[in-house]
């Protein structure tokens, strides 16, 4: 495989995990850049940041793609306020939360009984609970998806 090839394959499983469009990766790789410092680890800290991607590893969706349509159709309240954006970067000590209305929602009730079995260190939530916390920003070490970012760089760079 070409280094091109090998290049665009690193791009591609990251996009497809986190289930995102050519022209979100290539936004969120421009402000990776503009942050300063590593870059690679910028993309993964923003990426793992965005409101699906919490809403994901608190386990009240057993997809990205689930988490994105619960947050799309307004199940999901940041600190009390509904929000329906999940692109939407999340800070630390924000309370990510189920409405009270959406709280009878199989795939939530699913997600709620049978928490994750890991759950990064950036995150916080109690047993059964229709709540979790950010407590911190992720970090190379605690984002649970390892991608090749150097590949990533390298295509987006040429």
């Amino acid at each position: 495989m070409t280094v091109y090839g090998q290049q665009l394959q690193d791009k591609q499983k990251i996009r497809m995990h986190y289930g995102l469009l050519e022209r979100q990766m290539r936004r969120t790789f421009a402000e990776a850049q503009r942050m300063g410092g590593v870059t690679g680890t910028n993309l993964l800290v923003l990426l793992e940041s965005r409101l699906d991607s919490i809403v994901y590893r608190l386990g009240f969706a057993p997809t990205m793609r689930a988490a994105r349509q619960l947050v799309t159709h307004g199940h999901i309240e940041l600190n009390g306020k509904k929000c329906n954006v999940p692109s939407l970067q999340v800070e630390p000590e924000t309370t990510i939360s189920i409405r009270e209305r959406s709280r009878k929602v199989p795939m939530i009730i699913d997600g709620v009984e049978n928490p994750p079995a890991m759950l990064p260190e950036y995150l916080d939530r109690p047993a059964k609970s229709f709540e979790g916390r950010m407590v911190a920003r992720p970090n190379q070490e605690t984002v649970p998806f390892k991608p090749d970012t150097a590949g990533v760089i390298g295509f987006y760079s040429r």
